[in-house]
């Protein structure tokens, strides 16, 4: 059984999950087939832009929307891809790549941006801000 699938039979947290603050509230944001495999969408969390990622194999990520380097909203319009075994969003304005787990900046690991918790139950994508 894949990740996803456990995840959607037990309604278990994805990966991204593991790492962030687990005080917030949950919003349920869309569909999971509402997110093209291998991009991102943008959803406004309590006045919060949050860039959500779907994978080709439908693990879910989410980070800030902000990209602190090109001073713009744009991390969901990110190319998503691995750099050595990690999964990455790259910027689309300056190409830095983001941790999809972490938030970590590659090129500078003194820049993160915030992850967020994200879920996939009954078919709907929710995240905890």
């Amino acid at each position: 059984m894949s990740q996803l699938q456990q995840t959607a039979a037990d309604s278990t947290a994805t990966p991204a999950a593991m790492s962030p603050d687990a005080s917030g509230t949950w919003h349920a944001v869309c569909a999971l087939d509402d997110i093209w495999p291998n991009t991102g969408v943008c959803a406004l969390v309590e006045g919060r832009q949050v860039a959500i990622f779907r994978l080709q194999d439908d693990l879910l990520y989410a980070l800030d929307n902000y990209d602190p380097h090109s001073d713009a909203n744009v991390i969901s319009r990110g190319l998503v891809g691995d750099l050595s075994g990690e999964r990455v969003v790259a910027s689309p304005i300056y190409k830095h790549h983001y941790q999809l787990r972490t938030g970590i900046c590659v090129e500078n690991t003194d820049i993160r941006l915030h992850s967020y918790a994200v879920e996939l139950r009954d078919g709907a994508v929710w995240v905890q801000v």
